[in-house]
Order: structure tokens, then sequence, then C-alpha cells
């Protein structure tokens, strides 16, 4: 059975993407810490990070990179704050996300009802940093 982050990936379920790219593709999360928190995932099915391949998690490492340089400029941000958890969906994902303190990195924080149109915003405002920086063509229309 399909995970949930492959039927996202697959447009079975929709999904706010900022990257996309064979390996890799990142989409915001519907429970935001932050603006702009995105989860970047392969489309892979891994269970858990330690069961990816070196190759896989490097890419899905460096687009979380990328993102969270982007991030930090976008939402002028002091640094972009990075978790790999695995317990709420059996598919590895990085949440990368604008951070401005310590506290949040709780999940217990996370905004579980966004407003859908705040979400759509930083989507774009991301997508936009994210042509900025040179990444247009990993970025969906």
């Amino acid at each position: 059975m399909s995970t949930l982050f492959t039927r996202i990936l697959n447009g079975e379920i929709p999904g706010r993407f900022v990257w996309r790219e064979p390996e890799v593709a990142a989409f915001l999360t519907t429970g935001p810490l932050a603006d702009g928190h995105t989860l970047v995932v392969p489309t892979e099915e891994v269970d858990r990070w330690t069961d990816a391949s070196p190759e896989t998690l490097a890419k899905v490492m460096e687009v979380a990179r990328r993102i969270g340089a982007v991030q930090v400029e976008v939402f002028d941000a002091a640094r972009a704050g990075l978790i790999v958890a695995g317990y709420e969906i059996n598919h590895l994902h990085v949440h990368v996300w604008p951070s401005r303190s310590m506290a949040e990195f709780n999940f217990a924080t996370a905004d579980q009802n966004p407003d859908p149109d705040v979400l759509d915003a930083n989507a774009e405002k991301l997508r936009q940093g994210l042509r900025a920086a040179g990444y247009g063509e990993f970025v969906p229309a």
C-alpha cells in the first residue's frame, strides 16, 4: 500500500509543492511549526532514514539545505530548523522550516488548523525565493 507521501507525490492528494525532481520532492506541511515549514521526501518509499541509500539520503539533505537557506532569507529567520522524526508517516521525510528559537523545535506547538490562504501564500513566497536563488528548474509553476 502506498504511503500518504507517495499519494501526494502521485497527485492523488493535493500538495503545495515547492520543489520537484525525479528523486526528491518538497511540499509544505499541513501542520507547520512556522510559515514556510516544508517536508523534503524521496520519491522512493523508504521507511526509516537509516534504511535509505547513501545517495538518496544525500539528495534529500542537499535539497533540504537549499530550501533551508532560502527560507532563512525569504522568511527573515535566524536559522533553518531541521528534524528527521519519521513517526507520523512511514516514509522518510525531513522537516525544514525558518526558525527563530529552540522553542520552535516542538511539534506540540504546530498549527493543526492553518489558514489555506496563508499556506498558499507561503508556498508561493518560497517558490519565488527558490527561483531567485537559481533553482527555477526544480520549482513547479
